[in-house]
């Protein structure tokens, strides 16, 4: 059942993204200002480069003042090392990905380039509008 509907309906296409070069505290308020938990890390090409978590803006934070330096840019506090997924994905199979990897979400990427993202609350609803 779930994995029957086009699951490129539930994908966010304009999800937040931030340049390596912003600013740590300009990539904070962005993620304040959206009410989102991270975003997606992109360069000047469309390339999925990193990552950024409510969690590694903390460890800017923390990293900062412990060293007497608080500040930088994006690109020193992402998480480099980034799971992503085709637009041909079931529900379910972005569902498990989602979980296993404990992630909250998932860049999509075709022909090398990044088109959107998947999320927990994506699938949530997708879910949600499949059982009703």
């Amino acid at each position: 059942m779930l994995s029957s509907p086009d699951t490129r309906d539930y994908m966010t296409v304009s999800p937040v993204t931030l340049s390596p070069s912003t600013g740590i505290y300009e990539a904070i308020q962005a993620l304040l200002d959206r009410r989102i938990s991270g975003a997606t890390v992109v360069d000047e090409q469309g390339n999925v480069v990193g990552v950024i978590s409510e969690m590694d803006c903390l460890r800017a934070i923390l990293s900062g003042t412990y060293h007497g330096q608080v500040g930088g840019t994006v690109g020193d506090y992402m998480t480099k090392e980034v799971e992503s997924v085709g637009p041909e994905k079931t529900i379910l199979d972005v569902a498990r990905q989602l979980v296993d990897g404990h992630r909250r979400r998932l860049p999509i990427v075709k022909d090398g380039k990044f088109v959107g993202q998947y999320s927990c609350r994506s699938m949530l609803r997708a879910v949600s509008e499949l059982t009703k």
